[in-house]
């Protein structure tokens, strides 16, 4: 290359510039570049005083174990064709997350159709993900809305359910004030609240439609929010009944939660399930991501951990592990390990991803016995991983 690079935070100029580069590279506008302008941290890189990389970072908490937990999500992450080739990408993360962790951030989420890339930067994906079509007639013999009101719009009470329920997996945003009137223009969603006559909102779902080319509509469900299983079964029948014109009920990636809802319930199952590009997490502060995660106030444990901290495993250190009262710690010790482990499948278990000891050791992870292993899992497997939001 002709000229030396320089990374910078992007000024409304810089950013604009940023926009037309990355509405070339990814070949398509890149809304939230500019949407989200005035609540991202956004770096640039910068040759002969022009941008040919980019991409944008917001620090936000991400709930783990019940607790929220300072991430940098990355998001819309791009360069410029010309100038792929030479590992800018790689430096331009760096770039990234460098002032968010500065600002506090201890663990670090993405969503990327480059998974082996991510995994080699050091993330990891915890968890499937997956997009779900079901025909609306199933929807509509298999659920029941039973007494459920229902009512449109987004109340305080909603937004309060919502973060209520998110606490109760791993992975979902605490979201800020502003996420809501993002996602609602952006998407152009409709919400509706559901609860018995009498009582408090149970469950919310947000949902878009779109004409088809031919005849109807298309339905697409982002958000589903349901309290119980009363109140998913109200939720899905509503959904089956939307509209005559509606044959099919798209529900959007990760929009569902990790819950058997349609397979123990669909009088038919005739599910059409797409798999998609995971979100991947990676743990940029070892000790202060265990510090600040939610353990239940049950747990007793004091395990020797080992955990490989680069790419190539060349390098290990070894940790005493110690889970009481719902606090934790990670120190360095020198105890011979119970239990030794890369850093990527770490995050996996931080996120409530490794399910068994079978799926650890499939997975990579070594333990001196049984007992020490079952117990590691345990410490993160009351919760399971869900990442509904998307960035």
């Amino acid at each position: 290359m002709t000229s030396e690079l320089t990374f910078v935070h992007a000024d409304d100029s810089l950013a604009q510039e940023y926009d037309e580069m990355a509405e070339r590279s990814f070949g398509h506008p890149v809304g939230d570049i500019t949407h989200l302008h005035g609540h991202a941290d956004i770096r640039v890189a910068l040759r002969s005083g022009r941008v040919v990389a980019g991409g944008l970072g917001l620090l936000l908490p991400q709930y783990f174990g019940g607790a929220p937990v300072p991430s940098a999500l990355l998001a819309a992450g791009s360069v410029a064709p010309e100038e792929r080739g030479d590992r800018l990408a790689a430096r331009m993360v760096h770039e990234r997350l460098n002032p968010l962790r500065e600002r506090g951030a201890v663990i670090s989420t993405i969503s990327t159709l480059s998974n082996g890339y991510a995994r080699h930067l050091g993330w990891q994906a915890p968890t499937p993900v997956y997009a779900h079509a079901v025909r609306a007639e199933d929807l509509k013999r298999s659920f029941d809305t039973a007494d459920f009101c229902i009512e449109t719009g987004t109340t305080p009470a909603a937004l309060d359910l919502q973060q209520d329920l998110a606490r109760r997996w791993n992975g979902p945003v605490e979201r800020p004030a502003w996420w809501e009137g993002w996602k609602t223009t952006k998407s152009r969603l409709t919400t509706y609240r559901f609860h018995r006559l009498g009582n408090p909102i149970s469950g919310w779902l947000t949902l878009t439609t779109s004409r088809r080319e031919n005849h109807g509509t298309d339905l697409t469900v982002h958000d589903f929010w349901a309290g119980d299983h009363d109140c998913a079964a109200a939720m899905l029948a509503f959904l089956g009944r939307y509209s005559s014109r509606t044959e099919t009920i798209h529900f959007r990636r990760g929009a569902l939660p990790p819950a058997p809802l349609l397979l123990h319930n669909l009088h038919r199952y005739r599910v059409a399930t797409q798999a998609w590009h995971p979100w991947m997490l990676r743990i940029l502060d070892l000790q202060g991501a265990v510090r600040l995660r939610g353990w239940p106030d049950d747990l007793d444990l004091e395990l020797p951990i080992e955990i490989c901290e680069e790419a190539d495993c060349t390098t290990h250190r070894r940790y005493l592990l110690v889970i009481r009262a719902g606090h934790a710690d990670l120190t360095p010790a020198g105890f011979e390990a119970q239990v030794t482990l890369t850093r990527g499948q770490f995050a996996a278990w931080y996120a409530g991803g490794l399910r068994t000891t079978e799926a650890a050791r499939l997975c990579g992870v070594q333990a001196r016995s049984d007992a020490s292993l079952s117990g590691f899992i345990r410490a993160t497997g009351r919760q399971e991983p869900w990442l509904p939001d998307h960035f």
